[in-house]
């Protein structure tokens, strides 16, 4: 069985092949909702709490690869007009 360690040396073996810093596009076409809901995906799995086992993997990503996530997650809200809703929906789970 693989330890977190060893995942993340796999990950991180993954990400160094040569081309994976190549820009592809991605032309796709999702509902809002999805677009919501890939965002707080993206934006949860970029932010793990400590004892989740994901945050070891994240370590060993580069800060810059991170930020490119969350620029696209927040590029995604943006284009489908979500921006502002999400953020609402955002400072209503932050009042719990």
């Amino acid at each position: 069985m693989l330890t977190t360690n060893d995942v993340a040396k796999v990950y991180d073996t993954i990400l160094s092949i040569p081309g994976m810093n190549e820009t592809v596009k991605i032309d796709m076409k999702i509902s809002r909702k999805n677009v919501l809901l890939l965002n707080s995906v993206i934006k949860r799995g970029l932010n793990p709490k400590d004892d989740d086992k994901s945050a070891n993997l994240l370590g060993s990503v580069p800060q810059e690869t991170l930020q490119e996530l969350h620029t696209f997650a927040d590029d995604c809200l943006t284009k489908a007009g979500l921006t502002e809703l999400s953020e609402k929906l955002n400072s209503l789970s932050a009042g719990k």
